[in-house]
């Protein structure tokens, strides 16, 4: 389990290194829908499953609103991918700072750690996901009701801002 954890610990960081280093929308849009999936993989891989579930969907739905926005805006008939120099440049910077940072910082740390919910007390079967479903309705009624508001908003704002050739400050074409 821990090299899973330590592969997929990885891999979110070299997906987060895509979406920095790439200047291109449609690439670092990619970049950010599977750094959200591996990020949901470390979820489930400690135990918080319907917790990774929510965040998935929900993130996945406003990737497509932005994904929508970007590629309205972007009107790149060729686009820079990762094996651009520029961008490859980008890319070895990047992960020369994490290992730098890395080896400076973190001497020390082990991996002891890496425990999920369930399997911290002996024959305690309750994982901490499930209770956390119980407070988000019961105490975090009115954060749902907020974020679905801000979501709301959001959409309105990405369709008036890619409505038309006459309308929309950021259109240039």
């Amino acid at each position: 389990m821990m090299y899973v954890m330590m592969v997929l610990m990885v891999s979110f960081v070299l997906g987060l290194v895509a979406v920095a280093s790439n200047p291109s929308p449609y690439f670092a849009a990619l970049g950010l829908v599977v750094s959200a999936g591996v990020g949901c993989g470390l979820l489930v891989g400690s135990g918080s499953s319907f917790l990774s579930l929510v965040l998935f969907l929900i993130y996945l739905g406003g990737m497509m609103v932005v994904f929508a926005y970007t590629a309205a805006l972007a009107a790149e008939p060729h686009p820079e991918s990762w094996g651009d120099l520029s961008v490859l440049l980008y890319v070895v910077g990047y992960l020369g700072v994490l290992v730098w940072v890395g080896l400076n910082f973190m001497v020390g740390w082990g991996w002891g750690g890496w425990m999920g919910g369930e399997e911290c007390v002996g024959m305690e079967m309750i994982r901490g996901d499930i209770s956390g479903v119980a407070l988000l309705y019961s105490c975090g009624g009115w954060m749902l009701v907020l974020g679905g508001w801000m979501l709301l908003l959001t959409l309105f704002v990405v369709l008036e801002l890619t409505r038309g050739l006459s309308w929309g400050a950021l259109r240039v074409v």
